[in-house]
């Protein structure tokens, strides 16, 4: 799968010391990616022309407001767990049965608030979630209006369904997939640290962004389901060990954009610590979320 220079330079802003990144880091990333400079300064003038970046200095952008709330969001993924509590059976609704479907990029945003908050369509209009977010009904329905949900739907919480509509909600999601999915990206990413020593830094910063990448889109587009509809100690296990390549991942980028081409030649990854001389500012993620839905 081909890397956007797009996407790249939002998921490596998104996750830059104080959330910027300088032209050079930029064309020097997407190059591990066969991405030419000139398409990357081509994309940073796109980007900022749509309000997605701004410059800040000579050469150096960050992330622009209509990424910024979007990107807060997408990089409390770190807390996932944080954001769950004991469910006691009842369902937060969203009746959006009264909104429009006209507007397209409308459409896109209440699409997005609510895959992104977990919530399935249980009856034409009506989406449902489990009631087992942190700060119910009145959180999840602040952070559905901040995602572009829209004014007029409606959010509450549902229960008592009749025994049918009971066993339909709670066959929304597949639990069983979604377990399975923890376990083997869980083991994909700790296969992945066992290893990363005997790679090569290009390589290794390469494999950790594209690898990185995707276990945290999983993450922030988990439902974050209780039990019994997910194995939630799976989950969890699965939240370690992305966090754990996350920090790995901080190392080899660190030393891959401080490094120039010369000293990397030869050189290999060492997530694990890194001795040499202090990089001048806070390292660079390879495991980055995700702003692909931003754009």
């Amino acid at each position: 799968m081909s890397t956007e220079p797009r996407h790249l330079i939002l998921n490596l802003l998104l996750g830059a010391a104080q959330r910027r990144l300088s032209a050079r880091e930029a064309v020097a990333a997407c190059a591990l990616f066969g991405i030419r400079e000139n398409s990357v300064r081509v994309t940073l003038a796109r980007l900022s022309a749509a309000g997605l970046v701004e410059a800040i200095d000579r050469g150096e952008y960050r992330l622009g407001p209509a990424a910024a709330r979007l990107a807060d969001e997408v990089a409390a993924w770190r807390g996932v767990e944080r954001r769950v509590r004991e469910w006691n059976g009842a369902w937060i609704a969203v009746y959006v049965g009264e909104l429009g479907r006209s507007h397209r990029a409308a459409l896109r945003a209440r699409d997005r608030a609510l895959g992104m908050l977990g919530l399935r369509e249980l009856d034409r209009g009506l989406f449902l979630r489990p009631d087992n977010l942190a700060g119910g009904v009145a959180a999840a329905r602040k952070r559905l209006l901040e995602l572009g949900l829209g004014h007029g739907a409606a959010v509450f919480v549902a229960r008592d369904f009749d025994a049918a509509r009971e066993r339909r909600a709670a066959a929304l999601w597949d639990g069983r997939a979604l377990t399975h999915a923890y376990r083997e990206t869980r083991a994909q990413l700790e296969d992945w640290l066992a290893r990363a020593g005997s790679l090569s830094l290009e390589h290794a910063a390469r494999e950790s962004y594209l690898l990185g990448n995707a276990a945290i889109r999983q993450l922030v587009f988990d439902p974050l389901l209780p039990a019994p509809l997910v194995d939630v100690q799976a989950r969890r296990d699965f939240v370690d060990a992305v966090l754990r390549f996350d920090a790995a991942g901080h190392l080899i980028w660190n030393r891959f954009l401080r490094d120039g081409p010369a000293r990397r030649a030869s050189t290999r990854a060492r997530p694990a610590s890194d001795p040499g001389r202090a990089p001048p500012r806070a390292s660079r993620p390879a495991a980055v979320a995700t702003l692909e839905t931003a754009t």
